[in-house]
């Protein structure tokens, strides 16, 4: 069975997405949504990516962190899947009731089935490479080990 998620209104799965409200601390700061944490990353060290951090809700983040009027960061692209890593790491292990739940998936693929993102969803086609299904995996896999 696979599992696939896209909104964070989907139950049971709603909390495998980064709008989902479960916020964390990480890095010093709270974070309202993993989307918050990932979105301010791209700016990190500037006032703006405080501005996205204090926004109200998770698509104004992510609105906020596509635009180009402000530079990302040079190394992006190399460090986005471990920024990501580490912030849905956070949630999880914040959050007791949404760890038993993706613990609870045993070693089902997890999909994010968004019809738009290529890079971290399957894409309309499914063609995508899911990076935040494989995330979750991951993060899937510590969780496990650590209570064995």
């Amino acid at each position: 069975m696979t599992i696939y998620f896209y909104s964070n209104r989907e139950e049971p799965y709603g909390c495998f997405s980064n709008f989902s409200p479960h916020g964390f601390e990480l890095d010093g700061f709270y974070w309202p949504t993993s989307e918050h944490y990932f979105q301010a990353q791209k700016f990190v060290g500037t006032p703006y990516a405080d501005r996205i951090r204090l926004v109200k809700t998770p698509k104004d983040a992510a609105k906020m962190g596509r635009d180009r009027s402000f530079p990302l960061r040079p190394d992006w692209s190399q460090v986005k899947d471990d920024i990501m890593r580490r912030g849905v790491l956070r949630k999880f292990q914040t959050h007791t009731d949404i760890r038993e739940v993706l613990i609870s998936t045993g070693d089902e693929l997890i999909v994010e089935n968004s019809p738009i993102d290529y890079y971290w969803g399957c894409g309309a086609d499914g063609s995508g490479k899911n990076m935040l299904g494989k995330i979750l995996m991951e993060v899937r896999e510590i969780l496990r080990d650590r209570i064995n």
